[in-house]
């Protein structure tokens, strides 16, 4: 009875009432008055319709009063006489519903308690990489020109080179500005790609080109991997795609390891995408690393990673332009052994 619901209550408490009354209504008229069998139906009829109405009621609103408090507090809304006997109306259990619910919303409050504490050490991390990236450039701006001020001005032998070296850190810190606001828009939806078709293996031996002087001074060798088709024809915005495959290039060449290191570039048909990775035989990535090397300014080595230059922005660049084509992108790594970024384009044939 006590797993019922209220009309099942009212319904069993109602009959005990009107089997209580029969009884000692029966026991009276056949001692006084005599069986009177129709008088005494009526009355448990209507003792019984009345006692299920009082009594339903009674629980309903009682229910209802302590519901309405859960549901303010779990919901933060008013719960509407007409839900509350949806409810009990419904197949489940009442009170097995508002358990659930509130099982199921501290489950939810738990989960968004968790996500909001990784937000905010990645808002605590994040703030410090900037605040270090920009510190580094400017510290180094205010300790030229403060010398050049106390006199180095007018000495021809570092002058020159201090305002050389103050440019190199302005520079930097535009380079981290604009690499921010490009991220931004990724991001936000507000830089539009410009989708037309073109060749991805002229592209690639286009930015092969670019980096080869680099590339021989850290004596890194780029090839393309063999593959029967002369062309394969790519839909996506090539401006954005060649800013990806430099970035992968770039940062394959720059972790090389100077014996035999070797970059290639494959090419992977998919049916409609076509999959393309970059892979060198470089230091390599720890596993625990991985998961974290699209995050803004993150570095592996964090004295090597500054010293060969750069933002610390470039990956989490090249992640936001592919996720804007609607496509993914993987790494494979081990240290020692290499790395391999992968990710796919819409085939344009």
């Amino acid at each position: 009875m006590f797993n019922s619901n209220p009309k099942k209550i009212a319904l069993n408490n109602a009959a005990l009432i009107t089997i209580f009354f029969v009884v000692i209504f029966s026991v009276y008229s056949i001692l006084i008055t005599g069986f009177h069998f129709f008088t005494i139906f009526f009355l448990s009829l209507f003792l019984f319709a009345f006692s299920f109405v009082i009594i339903r009621y009674s629980i309903e609103k009682f229910i209802y009063e302590k519901i309405r408090i859960i549901y303010k507090t779990i919901h933060n809304l008013k719960l509407p006489k007409k839900n509350f006997r949806e409810h009990q109306n419904g197949k489940n259990d009442l009170l097995e519903n508002v358990n659930q619910e509130v099982l199921d919303w501290v489950e939810n409050k738990s989960q968004e308690i968790e996500d909001l504490k990784k937000l905010e050490i990645y808002r605590r991390e994040y703030i410090g990489n900037v605040s270090h990236e920009l510190k580094t450039p400017i510290f180094n701006i205010q300790g030229y020109i403060l010398t050049l001020l106390d006199g180095g001005l007018e000495d021809p032998s570092i002058n020159k080179e201090y305002l050389l070296r103050t440019e190199k850190s302005i520079n930097r810190m535009i380079a981290i500005i604009q690499d921010l606001e490009e991220i931004s828009k990724l991001e936000s939806g507000e830089l539009k790609l410009e989708f037309s078709k073109f060749d991805i293996i002229a592209l690639v031996k286009e930015v092969i080109e670019f980096l080869e002087i680099k590339a021989k001074k850290r004596k890194v060798k780029l090839i393309i991997s063999p593959t029967k088709e002369k062309q394969i024809i790519v839909k996506a915005d090539k401006k954005r795609i060649r800013q990806v495959l430099t970035n992968l290039i770039e940062n394959s060449v720059k972790y090389s390891i100077e014996d035999n290191a070797v970059t290639k570039i494959s090419f992977f048909d998919m049916d409609e995408l076509m999959l393309m990775e970059v892979t060198d035989n470089g230091i390599g990535v720890s596993e625990a690393d991985i998961p974290r090397l699209f995050e803004r300014f993150y570095r592996t080595d964090k004295g090597r990673s500054r010293g060969e230059g750069g933002t610390g922005l470039g990956l989490s660049i090249v992640k936001h332009i592919i996720e804007a084509h609607e496509q993914t992108i993987n790494v494979r790594s081990g240290i020692g052994v290499g790395t391999t970024f992968g990710f796919t384009l819409q085939k344009g044939n």
